[in-house]
């Protein structure tokens, strides 16, 4: 029977931990790394609703792409919500595992599959991630993805092939929707940061989650298309995709992505 520990290894082979960002908290964060694995549930983020489904579904890991905890603490109460929600969790013996940022830049990665889903060309990353000696990774690991579109597309065209990809019913725009957009750039989650990198590449139109109201004026300052549809929905379809390949890794596991998570934001 798989442990903890074997899958922990598993995701270190698929999204490895130098990828990860210097600030991030990932890899293995609660559980002892010996125990059994039965039921294995991806989410985006641990929530009550989350928490409360693992507890309900008698789930032994959790995978969850944002860490809990995030930042260290001091007491582990049930006085805050990450306290509660550890608390909760521990008592019923439920790990937690993080790939977070590694996820996004990794082979196979929320990045990757987000510039694939836009049917990007010659997809490369926006940053990429350096060998020993300081040379680019020869497998094209790194942060955020850039490519070309196979013809051109207007803005509003580039939002209708998104927001179907994701499938979702409507998104931020920044930019003239009949701008003709050739090369694309992509930064799941909260990435307004990758901006300048996105247009020192050439890029048209930068895809990320979502960014500050000031990004937003320096895109339409800078000649720069963004299209927001929300760090939810270009993240979330990712930990479906996930638990695809945990299934097919460990045929005697349980995986599914969390049926009760949902974006806490809404189109009214």
């Amino acid at each position: 029977m798989a442990t903890v520990q074997d899958v922990s290894d598993f995701l270190e082979g698929f999204a490895p931990s130098r990828l990860a960002e210097d600030w991030d908290n990932v890899g293995l964060l609660v559980g002892d790394p010996s125990l059994a694995v039965q039921r294995v549930m991806t989410c985006l983020t641990v929530t009550p609703g989350s928490a409360n489904e693992a507890t309900r579904e008698g789930v032994d890991l959790i995978i969850s792409h944002h860490p809990l905890p995030f930042r260290p603490v001091k007491r582990l109460t049930t006085e805050t919500v990450p306290g509660r929600l550890l608390w909760q969790l521990i008592r019923d013996g439920v790990s937690i595992y993080s790939p977070h940022t590694r996820f996004d830049s990794a082979a196979m990665g929320i990045n990757q599959s987000l510039a694939e889903g836009l049917g990007l060309t010659g997809i490369q990353p926006l940053v990429p991630d350096n060998d020993q000696n300081g040379n680019d990774d020869p497998n094209g690991l790194g942060a955020g993805r850039f490519g070309r579109l196979h013809a051109p597309l207007s803005l509003t065209e580039c939002a209708d092939r998104l927001k179907k990809f994701l499938a979702i019913e409507g998104l931020h725009v920044v930019g003239p929707t009949t701008r003709s957009i050739h090369q694309v750039a992509v930064a799941c989650g909260s990435a307004g940061s990758f901006l300048e990198v996105a247009r020192r590449k050439g890029c048209d139109l930068l895809i990320t989650g979502e960014t500050t109201f000031h990004t937003c004026l320096e895109a339409e300052a800078t000649d720069i298309a963004l299209l927001l549809p929300g760090h939810y929905a270009s993240e979330r379809f990712a930990v479906e995709l996930l638990a695809d390949v945990l299934v097919k890794q460990f045929s005697d596991i349980e995986v599914w992505a969390s049926r009760d998570e949902a974006d806490p934001l809404r189109w009214i």
